[in-house]
């Protein structure tokens, strides 16, 4: 005898006897379910997209980001500009 791990849970789908209207409500419930998902996820998705958002909300991390990026390319010019003077 084998046991399902886990219970399965009550559906309705493709039951016998259903009537019409029982299948109309169970896909008008589903559609609501998918459309409020839809709106969920899309303002998600319009949230996390937004730069001007991301530029604020992480101004600091950005300046330091560019500070230490405009610190390193100076260090490397200011390097070939001692291999040009040396002659080498």
């Amino acid at each position: 005898m084998s046991v399902d791990p886990k219970p399965s849970r009550p559906s309705t789908a493709g039951q016998p006897g259903r009537s019409a209207a029982e299948i109309r409500r169970d896909i008008d419930a589903q559609r609501q379910v998918l459309g409020a998902n839809v709106e969920s996820l899309r303002g998600k998705v319009t949230e996390v997209t937004d730069w001007r958002a991301q530029v604020e909300e992480h101004k600091q991390q950005l300046i330091i980001g560019a500070a230490a990026v405009g610190f390193l390319i100076g260090i490397k010019l200011m390097r070939g500009r001692r291999k040009r003077k040396r002659g080498y």
